[in-house]
């Protein structure tokens, strides 16, 4: 249990969900995490949950990822804490639905805010605390819908396929600088958590998934530790020759 031993990382959306799963999955490989979320309590909580079981490795960092100044505030205080960074995982995302037609202006901007520009922000402060801590790696979590549309999904498709694309942009940067850090995406299909029941309006819980699961080719939605072992995998030196990839769990969908 020590694949990323000694490695220091910022989770972004690790309150609860795919985020908190992420961070517990990193400490319990050993590496230090610092839990950012806009919810600080939840975080604070996720952080107490895992120190129960890792010995303090965990800690929480107020942050709203679609404000840039607190970016800069945000990762000073968890690289002091922590004494480096070498692993940004850019976690923190919204779905609201919507075709381009009906979709709020403001609802699209909110998604683009929160699903794309906290990517954007958050690279490009972490960039220069990564560096002196190589080798690194970054994990920006897009979705299957970057790759694939729906009609309904105007402002989330758009964001995501941003981040699978601004992720090779940040990847092909860092080779170029010789900085020693990889950028990779991971691209999750449908995922056990509170954003089933917040997309899939109108259904009781049990049936959403049902649901979702029959478009799915394995027959099942993904679960947060899916996500996770994916993530440890992509932030360990394991992966040390991939950057600028995408990562699908997706149970098979895009290969129909």
């Amino acid at each position: 249990m020590s694949r990323v031993h000694g490695k220091k990382a910022v989770i972004t959306g690790a309150a609860r969900g795919i985020g908190r799963a992420c961070a517990q999955m990193l400490a319990r490989h050993g590496a230090q995490v610092a839990l950012a979320d806009v919810d600080t309590g939840g975080a604070e909580a996720a952080a107490e949950a895992i120190n129960a079981e890792t010995d303090g490795r965990a800690h929480a960092v107020a942050l709203d990822v679609t404000d840039a100044a607190q970016w800069e505030h945000a990762l000073g205080t968890a690289h002091e804490h922590m004494g480096g960074l070498n692993i940004l995982v850019n976690n923190a995302g919204i779905c609201i639905t919507g075709n381009v037609e009906e979709l709020d202006i403001d609802d699209w901007q909110r998604t683009l805010d929160v699903d794309l520009n906290s990517v954007f922000y958050g690279c490009r402060a972490a960039l220069p605390l990564m560096r002196d801590h190589a080798p690194g790696s970054i994990v920006n979590i897009s979705s299957i819908s970057g790759l694939i549309a729906g009609h309904n999904l105007a402002a989330y498709n758009a964001a995501k396929a941003g981040v699978w694309l601004v992720t090779k942009s940040i990847a092909l940067h860092a080779a170029r600088k010789a900085y020693n850090i990889r950028a990779n995406s991971i691209h999750p299909t449908f995922i056990d958590t509170d954003m089933v029941d917040e997309v899939v309006t109108g259904l009781d819980p049990a049936e959403a998934r049902v649901k979702l699961a029959r478009q799915v080719p394995l027959g099942r939605i993904g679960t947060v530790d899916d996500v996770a072992y994916a993530v440890l995998y992509l932030a360990s030196d394991e992966s040390q020759f991939m950057t600028g990839s995408e990562l699908k769990l997706d149970g098979g969908i895009s290969a129909m």
